[in-house]
């Protein structure tokens, strides 16, 4: 997969073109993205997503901007397991949020991806002021040579899906909704890096993976499965949360015991899927306390695995 920045790439195919942040990538994603593919694939195009880097709500208002659902790195992973061939990121500045709509259409679209098929959301706006929408992408079109489409809301049980509905089903703790709206297991992939080693001195050791964005959209104990150590996944129970037993206002942190493991796995880049939550995070009035619940946890984990261990290999068998 090819990516690009800037205002206006080089490119030497013309281009089918999305637009969109395609944060967490889910199901009303992947049928937009399916969709441009078929249409890139009839025309001969090469399917081309835009997307921003940050978000733009996280450039004007950071302290209000939604917890990310995926990294960049995340997010182009996965839209190139969608077929997309070129990513450009348009890196949200403040000379970009002025750059007019039109300008954007010259520079970006017409000179720089030479779009000849567009698609987007039904919602979608751009440019400064958001003053950008179909109209006007119609009427650009009809000028320069691209067509343009727009795609309709994907719904699940008359539930737009959407970013949002996926954060708040992830806030609320449901990861089976959230598990629907995405089209598999939520996940946060990073590398594993040193910790306190806390956990090996209670007994339960942990692999602490590297969080890019300091508010995850969730928060808990979990039974997880993590991949990218063996070639199947690894069962595991994991901790997302600021650890207030053992720190005082802390950094959110990602640690994961896995089941009867015991290797050296420094510097692995590793993804958690998020199976089931087990509870609230907590503060115990002292640390054998918190080993006694970390017992718990590990029991409760190894019995979801027991429960569940046909519907996870068909899972895997599927991948």
């Amino acid at each position: 997969m090819r990516i690009t920045h800037g205002i206006a790439p080089v490119v030497s195919q013309p281009s089918a073109v999305t637009i969109g942040n395609f944060d967490g990538v889910h199901l009303g994603h992947r049928a937009m993205l399916r969709r441009l593919v078929e249409a890139a694939s009839q025309r001969g195009l090469v399917p081309c997503a835009i997307t921003f880097e940050p978000h733009p709500r996280e450039f004007f208002a950071p302290d209000k901007a939604p917890a990310r659902l995926s990294s960049l790195r995340e997010k182009l992973q996965m839209l190139g397991e969608c077929g997309i061939a070129h990513v450009h990121i348009c890196a949200f500045t403040q000379a970009f949020s002025q750059l007019s709509a039109e300008t954007f259409i010259e520079r970006t679209l017409v000179a720089g991806l030479q779009a000849r098929f567009l698609l987007i959301g039904d919602d979608f706006r751009f440019g400064a002021r958001r003053s950008g929408d179909f109209a006007l992408l119609q009427a650009r079109g009809a000028q320069d040579g691209f067509e343009v489409a727009a795609m309709d809301s994907v719904t699940l049980d008359a539930l737009r899906i959407s970013s949002t509905a996926v954060r708040e089903a992830l806030a609320a703790g449901d990861l089976d909704l959230a598990g629907r709206l995405l089209g598999r297991p939520y996940s946060i992939s990073g590398r594993v890096v040193d910790g306190d080693k806390l956990g090996r001195e209670i007994g339960f050791p942990t692999a602490n993976i590297q969080l890019k964005h300091n508010r995850p959209p969730l928060t808990g104990i979990f039974v997880v499965q993590v991949r990218g150590l063996a070639d199947t996944a690894l069962p595991g129970v994991a901790s997302l949360g600021v650890r207030p037993t053992v720190k005082e206002n802390g950094w959110p942190v990602l640690e994961v015991h896995l089941l009867d493991f015991d290797r050296s796995i420094y510097g692995h880049h590793v993804c958690v899927d998020f199976l089931a939550r087990l509870r609230d995070e907590e503060k115990y009035p002292d640390l054998p306390t918190l080993v006694t619940q970390i017992g718990h946890d590990v029991n409760h984990a190894r019995q979801y695995f027991l429960n569940h261990s046909e519907s996870l290999l068909a899972a895997k068998q599927n991948d």
